[in-house]
């Protein structure tokens, strides 16, 4: 048997924000990741994560994402950017949305829930314990942050969990729960700013 060989610590420059978030992410964690967008100086670019590797992500409304934290394990990685929320999910599972939307009977209706998966990139929020920098208002940040030390894949919602009772039995909790409730959430909130607007009369 062939010994596996780690890959090489990335070295940690410490006079370089984007260079600590880094080496957090790929030495720590041993998640893939890639200088962000240029941003105005005097901001460092940020960091960005690869998605379709190790997980994809759902982004939805953060009020639509605070009604299906419920359906996730504990160690379920969970993000806010803004007024979004990012739930990390199995790596397949941006692919799958669509045919699962159509499955549920949510396909037929614009929700505001997305997925980026395979060759996509998702802004890094700050590990914890570091402060953002002035005038990053709105950045991502971590709700439930990923454990270093721990495998991200099993605590990730799956669709292969169907039918195995969610997170029970040492399972990965159930996608199809999570999406349910997501766009659930996600249509109670496109009716509550339709019922909002003022009528309009040709």
């Amino acid at each position: 048997m062939v010994p596996t060989v780690p890959f090489p610590r990335r070295p940690l420059d410490v006079r370089r924000p984007d260079a600590v978030v880094r080496y957090w992410y790929e030495n720590e964690l041993g998640w893939a990741t890639v200088p962000g967008a240029p941003v105005e100086a005097p901001v460092e670019a940020p960091v960005e994560l690869l998605t379709g590797l190790r997980f994809d992500v759902l982004e939805a409304p953060a009020e639509a994402g605070y009604a299906a934290l419920r359906h996730l394990m504990p160690g379920s990685p969970v993000a806010v950017c803004a007024d979004r929320m990012r739930v990390f999910v199995a790596a397949g599972s941006a692919e799958e949305l669509p045919g699962l939307l159509d499955w549920l009977e949510w396909g037929s209706l614009a929700l505001d829930l997305r997925a980026t998966g395979s060759g996509g990139r998702v802004a890094a929020p700050l590990p914890p314990g570091l402060l953002p920098a002035a005038g990053s208002q709105g950045a991502a940040v971590w709700l439930r942050p990923p454990e270093p030390g721990r495998e991200v894949e099993s605590s990730l919602p799956a669709l292969s969990a169907l039918g195995r009772g969610g997170g029970g039995g040492g399972g990965a909790p159930d996608l199809v729960r999570l999406v349910e409730t997501m766009a659930t959430e996600c249509h109670r909130i496109r009716l509550r700013r339709c019922c909002g607007q003022p009528l309009a009369f040709s």
